[in-house]
């Protein structure tokens, strides 16, 4: 009997921090690297993550620099410029705003983040947000897109990109490194 009881305390022990894990992984997800997708333009290729687990399960995350494309006094002043600076024109050219953006931060980076509705190539409808931060006179720009709840992926990339790694990174790419 001791041994049973002992026995369920220490599955109730190790449950525990299962349970946080799992409630971490759907604030979260689980992001994996996948290829950059897009053509070649005028900027330096950036990276490209999907998540596999949680909330976000299925969206694509694409994260680029984008130095010296900034107004270096007023930052990311307004929607506009979201809808200008971000990346969200190369996942669909058919988009549209479906709400005022809103004030966000990353990496101690400030900026605009604003949701899209887009319309894909092969007729299905996704969610977007677009995302631009920035540095002195430098941006960093991200879109998170996929079928699931615009909220949800919104907050589970913004959680990935104030990782360390994503954080170390995203320092290194504005630095031009």
């Amino acid at each position: 009997m001791r041994r049973a009881a002992i026995m369920l305390m220490v599955m109730l022990a190790l449950g525990a921090p299962w349970r946080v894990c799992a409630d971490e992984a759907e604030r979260v997800g689980q992001w994996r690297e996948i290829n950059w997708p897009f053509s070649r333009d005028g900027w330096p290729t950036g990276r490209a993550f999907r998540c596999t687990a949680g909330g976000c399960n299925g969206a694509e995350l694409y994260v680029r620099a984008k130095r010296g494309f900034c107004n270096c006094d007023t930052g990311v002043a307004d929607d506009e410029e979201v809808d200008r600076v971000t990346d969200i024109d190369l996942v669909s050219p058919r988009f549209a705003p479906v709400a005022p953006g809103e004030e966000v931060s990353v990496a101690a980076m400030s900026g605009r983040a604003r949701r899209y509705d887009l319309d894909m190539p092969d007729g299905v409808h996704h969610a977007a947000i677009g995302v631009a931060v920035s540095r002195r006179c430098d941006l960093f720009v991200a879109v998170v897109q996929g079928r699931g709840e615009a909220g949800a992926m919104q907050r589970a990339a913004l959680v990935f990109l104030e990782t360390e790694e994503m954080r170390g990174w995203m320092t290194a790419a504005l630095d031009g490194k």
